[in-house]
């Protein structure tokens, strides 16, 4: 194998993000996909429009739509055989030589471009109705006023669906949109929500009410919003349940100690070593992470378990939360810290390694800056603060009954009030800030049966199709996620002073 030094040469993609690369980069299942972001300017560029033309919830899906038919149509005649094809095609072709004369035939399929052919909706309609009627297509004469924005943009959207409902694609066609789960600083949150409820029921509407319609075409077409669970959760959509089961590939990455070996995150942390040494294709499942960490892992919850290769992957599993992110996370960080603190370059990573304080706490740094970026997309940096503040008053406790818990909430409260500190949405009662704690798997809670065999509850694991936001036990034990202890200050008993600060 190839020298330490030589290991974590790669982008780091995870989840969604990295299903969603594999699919633009691979011709599965004779899918052609493309990948587009949503940016800051285009959420101001929506609240541009929204103010100028006084649109609603419904007037942002039908926006929506014309878009995602906009850049699938560029994809389509990029993709399946230029303009000899579709000649065949004449609805099509004069939809495709009205957009090339709109942007002077230096269309780039990118939403912000795609955005600006909404936003001049006059000048849009008058083009496609120009190439329409050119072609046949179209024998009465129409126009279009600036003042009837809602008027052009239904014409706009009927004409796109007219057009890619007579193809006879060869190939489906995927268009997959990313960047949601990001919120700008500068977009206000209300602003951002009505924005990106308009974007699901468009692709929604359009995957189950338009596409489907589309007869005797072999290829099919389809978009897909990649989200996180607690933002799909935040947009009230109707019947969530019944459009994640149905129309939804809920990740999850989960596994148990004992099967560890056979799961899909040992196997993407093992191709990641193996993919860097040279006869990659001789090793064996396995071969790569047991050459890298040759140790068993000391497994707290069951002593009986005996496993015929190292174990190793069962501590990284223990300060993961499933992702496999989290597992190169502490890959690179290891690779990072052995290079500059091992005199012995060509040695394997030993448990002393995982262990090393440095290490932990950088790594858990790295997952407390995790539940901070997803703090930010909906509450302010002293809601943060105040979030952090409260494990202070757990006096270094990582394990906590529920009463030991509503002392600290209420110290904490307390605190504030004296401080003139807002109290944060989240924090409105104990019950809820226990359950904003649980969806951040920043805490589980711990059931015990008759026979004294613990259950350790995480939300990202009791994660369902059917329970997509799963709730947190009142009255339970409680543990605070190993990883995240150190960030936390937790793990270690506090003495209090007087003042009610640690000493």
């Amino acid at each position: 194998m190839q020298a330490l030094d030589h290991v974590f040469d790669w982008r780091q993609r995870h989840g969604e993000t990295a299903y969603s690369v594999f699919m633009v980069n691979n011709s599965h299942n004779n899918n052609i996909s493309s990948l587009r972001y949503i940016r800051e300017t285009e959420y101001q560029k929506f609240i541009t429009l929204k103010n100028e033309k006084q649109l609603d919830l419904s007037d942002y899906s039908s926006i929506w739509k014309v878009i995602i038919y906009l850049l699938l149509s560029q994809e389509i005649y990029e993709n399946e055989g230029g303009s000899g094809f579709f000649r065949r095609f004449t609805k099509f072709q004069a939809l495709h030589d009205a957009i090339q004369e709109y942007y002077v035939h230096a269309f780039t399929p990118e939403i912000q471009h795609a955005l600006q052919f909404v936003r001049e909706s006059k000048i849009a309609a008058e083009l496609l109705s120009k190439f329409a009627k050119a072609s046949g297509e179209e024998k009465n004469s129409v126009t279009f006023s600036e003042s009837r924005f809602q008027t052009n943009l239904l014409y706009i959207q009927k004409n796109f669906e007219t057009a890619l409902s007579s193809l006879k694609l060869q190939r489906s066609h995927i268009l997959l949109i990313d960047g949601i789960d990001i919120r700008p600083a500068s977009i206000p949150y209300n602003d951002y929500i009505e924005c990106i409820k308009g974007l699901a029921n468009a692709v929604w509407e359009i995957n189950n009410d338009f596409f489907p319609s589309i007869r005797d075409s072999p290829g099919r077409l389809r978009a897909v919003l990649l989200v996180r669970p607690d933002i799909f959760g935040s947009l009230g959509l109707q019947n969530q349940n019944t459009k994640i089961r149905d129309n939804a590939v809920l990740l999850n990455w989960s596994t148990t100690y004992r099967d560890h070996r056979t799961s899909d995150l040992f196997a993407v942390a093992d191709q990641v070593l193996a993919h860097q040494q040279k006869n990659s294709t001789a090793l064996k499942k396995g071969d790569a992470w047991d050459f890298y960490f040759p140790w068993d892992s000391p497994s707290e919850n069951d002593r009986t378990m005996v496993f015929e290769k190292p174990s190793s992957f069962i501590s990284f599993l223990r300060f993961a939360l499933y992702r496999p992110r989290d597992i190169i996370t502490m890959l690179t960080m290891l690779r990072e810290r052995f290079v500059t603190a091992s005199k012995d370059q060509s040695r394997s990573f030993s448990l002393d390694d995982f262990n090393d304080a440095t290490f932990r706490r950088d790594y858990s740094d790295y997952l407390l800056g995790e539940v901070k970026d997803q703090l930010s997309f909906y509450y302010s940096s002293q809601d943060y603060e105040s979030f952090l503040k409260f494990f202070q008053f757990l006096d270094g406790r990582n394990k906590f009954d529920y009463e030991e818990y509503l002392r600290a909430y209420e110290s904490l409260t307390a605190h504030n009030e004296s401080s003139g500190v807002p109290r944060p949405k989240f924090m409105s009662s104990a019950e809820e800030f226990l359950q904003f704690l649980y969806d951040l798997n920043i805490i589980s809670y711990i059931e015990t049966t008759d026979d004294n065999q613990k259950f350790f509850h995480w939300c990202f694991k009791d994660r369902t199709y059917s329970n997509i936001s799963p709730s947190v036990k009142i009255g339970a034990h409680y543990e605070i996620f190993y990883g995240m202890s150190k960030a936390l200050d937790t793990g270690k008993k506090f003495q209090r002073s007087e003042s009610g600060r640690k000493s």
